[in-house]
């Protein structure tokens, strides 16, 4: 049987309120760095091809990146449709999902730190690999630039 990454994440959530889990709500530090120290510098230096930043993309980017992450990408589960990690699912998960509003945490994470959790998951959190097995690294990259484009300044 294959699991669609919508299944996963809707059974994590129900996992957390039979349980009687900890209720998460707002990520409590949302500077925190979800890479592990010894693969930081890489995944630092690793750059959208949209531009210097993900920040610099066309709307039309943005635009796909919005589509992804409402649709295949499954973001919208957890971290809502304004970006503030209170979607359904992610208002079970401890701790809770990162909450791209924040513009602190734009300005302290590189675009890089953020592909490698959508590659590799964040440990420690609800947040899986979503590439390759629900959407591309260039489909990632867009999510990323319509992630950016939650910091209002």
């Amino acid at each position: 049987m294959k699991f669609s990454m919508k299944m996963i994440v809707m059974a994590t959530a129900a996992m957390f309120l039979t349980t009687g889990l900890a209720i998460a709500g707002p990520e409590k530090d949302p500077l925190k760095a979800r890479v592990p120290a010894d693969k930081r510098a890489a995944a630092k230096k690793n750059k959208s091809p949209y531009g210097k930043k993900s920040a610099d993309a066309t709307p039309e980017i943005i635009a796909e990146g919005k589509a992804i992450f409402e649709g295949k990408g499954t973001c919208v589960n957890c971290h809502g449709k304004e970006g503030n990690g209170q979607g359904p699912a992610g208002k079970v998960l401890n701790p809770g999902p990162r909450d791209f509003t924040n513009c602190k945490f734009h300005k302290k994470r590189k675009e890089g730190e953020m592909m490698w959790v959508i590659k590799n998951g964040s440990p420690g959190t609800g947040m899986v690999p979503l590439i390759p097995a629900t959407i591309s690294e260039e489909e990632g990259w867009k999510v990323i630039a319509y992630e950016r484009s939650f910091c209002k300044k």
